[in-house]
């Protein structure tokens, strides 16, 4: 059994462990960054690892840095971590919505601590003139032990390609940045962050341990979780609450019995490979735009995102509907 663990200290009084732990010969090594106060933050693939690789050599020094991923990819988390390793560690870690923030006027000279602002990549052209303007400031007088971290869904530098975002905010915000993966393309990591899930859940009902029943951890590993992280939590947390003798079985969680080869779409989608459907170019493009506003539950700027396009060309395609008789 290796359990080789290095400690790592900060510039405040916290520490941080990041442990190399060999259970078994068949459990791949673990990697976490924790702070007391902040729940462990998991590594077992490479990707992960990287990125803590990455917050530790940028941790104690970083004013500002960028966080992008799906909603409940860990971008909150990954962010206080980075928090209680920096210079900024023994002051407030305030977590706020960038827009509503920004529309209190806020003053440069007052900050201090870590400032997480999220939903970045959602601020009308108004709001990132004003957060072009605060970095600015803060680039012409500093403010000691203060740093300020950005969270977006979506890379601002492809908004700014697409010219939906101000490219000089974008690439100042993306000069330092931590991308998360969605939970299904680190399916290697679900395992243990589950158990860290139902160990932290367990806890906060005063509930004995909990188990996954055999045939459960399978169930978990073939959905594709569109809600990241924060889905797998709700679902273990749903199955704890429902279970009398805390054994998680996989009919308690309420997943699909497989992974859908593909995504579920309305009616008002057919398929591609519907031949009796008009095989025009533009019918088949206008079906494959209302695809992905299916997916994206109509919501037409990530709809753009995905589909590489301006959210301006979407409108123009979608106007052009009418001529096509759809």
């Amino acid at each position: 059994m290796l359990k080789p663990v290095a400690s790592i200290p900060s510039s405040s009084s916290h520490s941080f462990a990041v442990g190399y732990r060999m259970e078994t010969a068949q459990q791949p090594s673990r990697m976490t960054i924790a702070a007391a106060s902040v729940p462990e933050f998991i590594a077992i693939g490479s990707t992960l690892r990287r990125l803590l690789l990455q917050l530790q050599a940028a941790g104690p020094i970083i004013p500002l840095a960028g966080f992008e991923g799906e909603p409940g990819s860990g971008k909150h988390l990954l962010a206080l971590t980075l928090h209680h390793r920096s210079s900024a560690s023994a002051l407030p870690f305030r977590r706020a919505d960038a827009a509503q923030w920004l529309a209190s006027d806020p003053e440069p000279t007052s900050l201090r601590g870590t400032l997480y602002l999220e939903r970045a990549d959602q601020l009308s052209p108004s709001g990132q003139s004003l957060l072009l303007q605060l970095l600015k400031s803060l680039e012409d007088a500093p403010v000691a032990d203060f740093q300020l971290l950005i969270a977006s869904h979506a890379s601002l530098r492809q908004l700014a390609g697409q010219s939906i975002y101000l490219a000089d905010l974008a690439f100042r915000l993306s000069a330092v940045r931590f991308q998360l993966p969605p939970l299904r393309d680190h399916r290697e990591d679900i395992s243990a962050i589950a158990q860290s899930l139902i160990a932290r859940i367990c806890q906060r009902y005063h509930r004995a341990p909990a188990t996954l029943a055999p045939g459960a951890l399978p169930r978990l590993l073939q959905h594709s979780w569109p809600g990241n992280v924060r889905e797998l939590a709700s679902q273990l947390e749903s199955a704890i609450l429902a279970s009398s003798d805390g054994v998680l079985t996989p009919d308690r969680f309420d997943l699909p019995s497989r992974a859908p080869a593909t995504p579920a779409f309305s009616h008002a989608a057919p398929l591609m490979d519907d031949y009796s459907a008009d095989l025009s170019l533009d019918a088949v493009i206008l079906r494959h735009i209302q695809r992905t506003l299916d997916l994206h539950r109509g919501n037409k700027l990530r709809a753009a995102r995905q589909l590489g396009i301006s959210r301006s060309t979407l409108y123009r395609l979608l106007a052009g509907k009418s001529a096509l008789g759809n």
